[in-house]
């Protein structure tokens, strides 16, 4: 089993940048894909950004490519989203999720998940 314990989320301002951190419990984190969702009021919750466990392989969405940087640190624990350039459509729920198989894009892929971070960006 795997828990996962997100933080960093806040309020910023448009083209600020913020790190959330995304904490795993259990001695096999190493061995688990990792990634984050977010979820807008009124929305669906959307892919965001994905690693892999074996190749370090990063896959992200068209809407933060080139602006958000997922990365991890096994011996942490901890799966880090790095983002910068922010914009107001960023401002969602973001969780991270863990899983094994697959590192991609759908959540049934995924099953474990954190509670999520709340993440505002204002215009």
């Amino acid at each position: 089993q795997v828990q996962l314990v997100e933080s960093g989320g806040g309020l910023v301002q448009a083209g600020d940048s913020l790190r959330l951190s995304c904490t795993a419990s259990g001695r096999t984190f190493s061995s688990y894909n990792m990634a984050w969702f977010r979820q807008a009021p009124g929305k669906e919750r959307e892919f965001v950004a994905a690693i892999s466990w074996s190749t370090g392989f990063t896959d992200y969405a068209d809407s933060v490519k080139s602006r958000f940087t997922i990365s991890r640190d096994n011996g942490r624990n901890t799966v880090y989203l790095q983002m910068t350039s922010l914009k107001p459509e960023d401002t969602a729920i973001y969780n991270c999720a863990a899983g094994r198989g697959v590192a991609g894009r759908n959540t049934y892929e995924y099953a474990h998940w954190g509670q999520g971070t709340q993440v505002t960006v204002s215009s």
